[in-house]
């Protein structure tokens, strides 16, 4: 059977969030986002290495919330980096064989059949991420400052889970880090990987403003 692992990358701050707390540790319907997180994870893929990567600082705060919220799902500890791509690189270090996904602490509501469909398809074709179509019409603004419409069909905007076979995502993250690197597909891709696209699921939202925790606040309602 293959491994499964799963890489939460959780180096995010409160700036956007306005708080003094950083939004993968603020409470969410009692119990803190990281954790809502990690156990989607584990309830879909209970056999899977988890792997969560955080900052220096906030190694102690993490496990007083572990004590206080008496949170025992297995996991381990990898350093946050300067940057998302050389916290991945570290959380990597501790992946060796099988599949990989990677995932943003703060994307609770990723649904189980999303992660098992960017796995089967990681597991087929080496690399897969979940993506939906807007659904608004789109604008790129031009170097010279005039603006032009975009084809929104051929558009998609990109969730996590992104998924691997870790080998290949592994020596992808042996490159130097380019600043053009928003994410573990653009990485993999700069390797010459070719990245297959899954259906997400439109609750994936990332949690990154209060706006974001108030929808949080009522998919969780809807959900339960």
């Amino acid at each position: 059977m293959t491994k499964h692992h799963v890489i939460i990358v959780a180096g995010g701050s409160g700036q956007r969030m306005q708080t003094a707390i950083p939004k993968q540790f603020l409470l969410l319907d009692g119990l803190p986002v990281l954790m809502h997180t990690i156990n989607r994870f584990n309830e879909t893929l209970p056999d899977a290495s988890i792997v969560l990567v955080l900052p220096s600082e906030h190694f102690a705060y993490w496990n007083e919330l572990l004590a206080q919220f008496k949170f025992d799902v297995p996991h381990q500890i990898a350093l946050g980096g300067e940057t998302r791509f050389h916290s991945v690189k570290n959380g990597l270090a501790l992946v060796h064989s099988g599949l990989v996904g990677i995932h943003d602490a703060v994307r609770p509501f990723v649904s189980s059949s999303t992660i098992l469909k960017t796995f089967e398809a990681a597991m087929i074709h080496g690399a897969a991420v979940p993506v939906l179509q807007p659904s608004e019409s789109m604008r790129i603004l031009n170097s010279d400052g005039s603006n032009e419409a975009l084809l929104r069909d051929a558009l998609r905007t990109v969730q996590t889970p992104q998924c691997f076979q870790a080998e290949k995502i592994i020596e992808a993250y042996k490159q130097e880090f380019r600043p053009d690197f928003t994410d573990d597909a653009s990485v993999a891709e700069s390797a010459n990987f070719k990245i297959t696209l899954v259906e997400g699921n439109e609750e994936n939202i990332k949690i990154t403003r209060p706006i974001d925790l108030r929808i949080a606040e009522i998919f969780l309602k809807i959900i339960h």
